[in-house]
């Protein structure tokens, strides 16, 4: 299982930047998300519309403290790896980075941790792995996604949704959805 840690959500600057985190993690494979912070409902609506029209079981919800649920995880996972994905930490191809990936492969529960404002130095202490998606200033929505991708070697990502009332079909030129049956429909 895959779960993400949004640290340090702030309503008014990071709606909309704390949702693409959440869709990525969900399109790339992850398995939920907690975000902490300052509470913001509308994310989580956002998550669970998207859900309902896309399907998948992707869970997102709020915490009050990063540092308790990271303690019960760990508690809860002791086979598990935090990752905390920072741009201080080591390359995402660099060969360190070989062990962690065949844990993940091997099926290893994950927690990912990306920043928001300034990521507290006890999370460097924390996670297991420190990992940069460059050595630059970046998005956490990009770094989520390129530890994602390497992490699930694209499987889950062309993976199918269940449950969805809509489904993209690839096409070069254009938009092709497919409107699924719901349950009343087949009724």
């Amino acid at each position: 299982m895959i779960t993400v840690l949004r640290l340090g959500h702030r309503v008014v600057r990071d709606q909309r930047l704390t949702t693409h985190v959440a869709l990525t993690a969900r399109a790339f494979g992850a398995d939920g998300i907690v975000i902490s912070g300052e509470k913001d409902e509308g994310i989580i609506r956002v998550i669970k519309r998207v859900c309902e029209e896309f399907g998948g079981n992707f869970d997102a919800r709020f915490i009050e403290s990063w540092r308790g649920f990271v303690k019960e995880w760990r508690e809860k996972n002791r086979t598990g790896i935090i990752v905390h994905l920072t741009m201080y930490g080591v390359d995402i191809d660099d060969e360190r980075c070989g062990e962690m990936l065949r844990k993940i492969k091997e099926g290893a529960d994950v927690l990912v941790v990306v920043g928001g404002p300034k990521v507290e130095g006890q999370m460097y202490q924390i996670a297991d792995y420190n990992i940069a998606a460059g050595n630059q200033p970046h998005s956490e929505v990009a770094a989520l996604a390129l530890f994602l991708d390497r992490a699930i070697e694209r499987k889950k990502l062309k993976g199918k949704f269940e449950n969805g009332r809509i489904r993209i079909i690839s096409n070069p030129r254009g938009k092709t959805i497919v409107q699924n049956k719901t349950k009343d429909q087949t009724e």
